[in-house]
């Protein structure tokens, strides 16, 4: 653990997901804090036209209920907090709309829940959405969908999610603001003795045993979360930054490859990544066959897959399932994730994306395997 004299992480990243913290966004539960959502989407929109893809994780929506109703304590009982979501949601993305076109930048609303990341075809959905808004210069504003989770398996201060999105976009970075100046080798409320880390390696076991208590009143997310967030987000090749939310144009300068808290560097490579999780945890469903030209492009060319150069489709698949694309002999050459089910794959075999909306109803991806969602096989 060492002083860096500035990292290209950060400097190098192209897509980044931010997230804020409860007590930043909100003021330690005086309402919301304007001024500093503000000035975080003035750097954003800064980023943006830069030519960075930026998505804002934001806690804070529970908080900016709670004032709005006038409850002093946060409640236990779920459906109070739901309710208290519903109503301080509108504040929030409002809030965020309105600081993000006054920089001359679009923002969309996006809810979240562990069961959207969960299942295939959910996931496939959220990912080309965010992609897409990416694509158009948007920022994307996500919370969790507090109104309708009602189990106990919550984000946690939205670091969990914060690490799940830089997931499924596959960021290069996720950047946690937060209440404190980084991570510490003890609590320096508590231990004077403390020791500040400017950088390690995410997913080390000594960083978890650091890690201190519950962090504020407010929050739900104690510097542990942010920890396992850390350690989560390496597992797609994204570093992480803990920073304090309070630094002066923290996110532009990070950007500029200034040490700002703590950098956690992910080991793996972004691509390589992604290609073992879909190696090895997804379980194959279904299968393509393709002609030659299809088989060179895809094998050779590193492209994606078109239905037009598909020949036969075999197997019970849906959509965001994990299928093969064997060449004319049945050898496999690829797998990846189907942007079709395997009923609508046999309806656009060997068509041009122009017909997809006379043979379907509707107009989805021109592929059948996007390329990013398509590893060759040894």
């Amino acid at each position: 653990m060492h002083v860096p004299s500035g990292s290209p992480v950060l400097r190098n990243a192209r897509r980044i997901v931010v997230k804020v913290g409860s007590s930043l966004v909100t003021n330690e539960g005086r309402g919301l804090d304007a001024e500093a959502i503000g000035q975080w989407s003035e750097q954003l929109a800064a980023l943006v036209k830069d030519g960075r893809e930026v998505i804002m994780v934001s806690s804070g929506a529970i908080a900016e209920g709670m004032k709005r109703l006038g409850w002093r304590t946060r409640p236990k009982a779920i459906h109070e907090l739901q309710a208290a979501a519903a109503v301080g949601q509108m504040g929030l993305v409002q809030m965020y709309e309105t600081k993000l076109r006054e920089n001359g930048i679009g923002s969309a609303q996006v809810l979240l829940t562990h069961a959207d990341l969960a299942d295939r075809e959910r996931y496939l959905n959220a990912r080309s959405t965010l992609l897409t808004l990416l694509q158009l210069g948007v920022v994307p504003v996500i919370n969790e969908n507090d109104t309708v989770v009602n189990d106990e398996i919550k984000f946690g201060d939205n670091d969990t999610l914060g690490a799940l999105v830089a997931n499924l976009v596959e960021a290069d970075a996720l950047i946690i603001l937060t209440d404190q100046k980084g991570l510490y080798t003890a609590d320096p409320r508590k231990n004077p003795a403390a020791e500040f880390i400017h950088e390690a390696k995410a997913g080390d076991a000594a960083l978890e045993a650091m890690a201190g208590g519950a962090g504020s009143s407010i929050g739900r997310g104690g510097m542990i979360t942010k920890i396992l967030a850390a350690k989560r987000a390496a597992g797609s090749g994204a570093s992480t930054v803990i920073a304090w939310g309070r630094e002066p144009q923290a996110l532009i300068r990070l950007t500029q490859g200034e040490a700002i808290g703590t950098l956690l560097v992910a080991q793996t490579q972004k691509m390589q990544a992604r290609k073992q999780w879909m190696a090895d945890h997804l379980q194959l469903r279904g299968s393509v066959t393709v002609d030659p030209g299809a088989a060179s492009m895809v094998r050779i060319g590193g492209k994606s897959l078109l239905p037009i150069g598909m020949t036969a489709v075999q197997g019970d698949f849906s959509r965001g399932d994990v299928i093969a694309v064997r060449d004319a002999d049945g050898t496999e050459i690829a797998r990846g994730l189907a942007n079709y089910s395997s009923s609508e794959a046999r309806l656009i075999c060997r068509k041009v994306s122009s017909e997809f909306e006379r043979l379907l109803g509707y107009t989805g991806e021109s592929e059948m395997v996007h390329r990013t969602n398509l590893i060759l096989s040894r």
